[in-house]
């Protein structure tokens, strides 16, 4: 498995349009990729500039297979410009089994009380 946190800064200019790119980009990733298990965007309140992305994939060969997805190629090609900074942090979880129950809970109808 790999999980990731990818850091990025946007410039101020191209915040709208690339915010509705990353939630495209995620959205159709975890629909239509088997091996995506989580592309979770989110923006830092303390600096809207600052974008914070969790990824998860279910193995190295399906991160690369999403490399070369359309859907991914038109994400990487249409933001290119709107990035000032990008850094991807590799990570290693801590308790891989307990992130099938983590995920259970999103189904948990509490939680959006």
């Amino acid at each position: 498995m790999i999980v990731r946190i990818v850091e990025i800064e946007v410039y101020p200019e191209e915040m709208t349009a690339y915010l509705a790119a990353a939630t495209e980009i995620g959205g159709i990733s975890v629909r239509e990729e088997p091996g995506v298990v989580c592309i979770f965007p989110m923006q830092i309140l303390q600096d809207n500039n600052q974008i914070r992305i969790l990824e998860i994939y279910r193995s190295a060969a399906a991160y690369r297979q999403h490399l070369e997805t359309d859907h991914f190629l038109k994400y990487k090609s249409g933001t290119q410009n709107m990035v000032k900074s990008l850094k991807l942090i590799e990570t290693r979880a801590l308790d891989p089994k307990a992130m099938p129950e983590i995920f259970k809970k999103l189904n948990d109808k509490n939680l959006t009380k």
